[in-house]
């Protein structure tokens, strides 16, 4: 991919830019359609994996941020996730409902609801159900960095949307 530079976007490759015209632009130049159409083969990816367990991702995702810190916020859980309260909710009753998580009030605010692991929810996690997919990925020794690389990609664009118009 190569980038043209210009006064408005120096590190914007020009079939990305608006002023390429019709002719100008690919899908297949676009980094966010890389990253979009990386995300649905991931989902593929995963899928017979999390059927065999009865998840679907964001249940194994929630599950694997649950795994790193026990006994988190609805709020706080939502916020690594990137999901709204309303989103999660359903998706940690039905977690409860198979036994892989508890919820209850916080006794200090009882408007905060705690969620934590039970010992079914940490026994599998710690079976790392994903893990033969780095393997899948073909990245080798890569993995690490591409992985730091589109982590930075997410926050930097999250900061950027977050700035007020024509401010830096």
């Amino acid at each position: 991919m190569t980038t043209a530079p210009t006064a408005k976007s120096p590190n914007v490759p020009a079939s990305e830019r608006p002023e390429a015209g019709k002719g100008g632009r690919k899908l297949s130049n676009f980094l966010c359609f890389a990253i979009y159409s990386a995300n649905l083969a991931f989902g593929r990816a995963y899928k017979p994996i999390l059927d065999e367990l009865g998840l679907t991702y964001t249940q194994y995702i929630a599950l694997v941020a649950l795994s790193e810190k026990d006994d988190q916020t609805v709020g706080e859980l939502g916020e690594k996730l990137f999901l709204e309260s309303n989103t999660l909710t359903p998706i940690l009753k039905k977690l409860e409902q198979v036994g892989f998580i508890s919820r209850r009030r916080d006794p200090d605010d009882e408007r905060q609801v705690r969620v934590s692991l039970t010992p079914a929810g940490r026994n599998l996690v710690d079976t790392d159900p994903g893990a033969s997919l780095a393997d899948a990925t073909g990245l080798g020794d890569d993995f690490d960095d591409v992985q730091q690389s589109v982590a930075k990609l997410r926050d930097n664009l999250l900061r950027g949307s977050r700035a007020e118009p024509g401010k830096p």
